[in-house]
């Protein structure tokens, strides 16, 4: 039987997120997994493909946004292990100065312990104006 991944796995890629850590972040990541964002010019937002750039997206984001988190995560399996979720709010100051602040989730595909699908989905929010 192959490796399963874990809802520890899911909160330490989390944590990882959360300290920039891009090793850390794509540790579980299969090299040919797929990313859909949150927003893009489809009805999916924007496929990245391959771990390779799935990584250079995720370090575009802390580099757009420094102080970014993915704040108050938790992390569940389908019994199977072949599905994950994690919740979350995402908090970052964006680069004209305003504030994001919406939950999300990612739903996650897994296959032989590793990352196969991110599927990121967050709430729409006007943006919070800078005191």
């Amino acid at each position: 039987m192959s490796a399963q991944l874990t809802a520890q796995d899911l909160k330490d890629t989390f944590d990882a997120f959360n300290r920039h850590d891009i090793d850390g972040v794509m540790t579980h990541f299969a090299d040919d997994c797929v990313f859909f964002t949150v927003a893009g010019e489809n009805e999916y937002g924007n496929r990245i493909e391959g771990r390779d750039a799935i990584a250079r997206a995720f370090t575009a984001v802390w580099t757009a946004m420094p102080d970014v988190e993915w704040a108050d995560h938790s992390h569940f399996l389908s019994e199977d292990g072949t599905r994950g979720v994690s919740q979350w709010t995402f908090r970052a100051t964006n680069p004209d100065g305003t504030r994001t602040e919406v939950q999300g989730a990612d739903l996650f595909r897994l296959q032989d312990g590793k990352i196969v699908e991110k599927q990121a989905i967050r709430k729409q929010r006007p943006n919070i104006v800078a005191k």
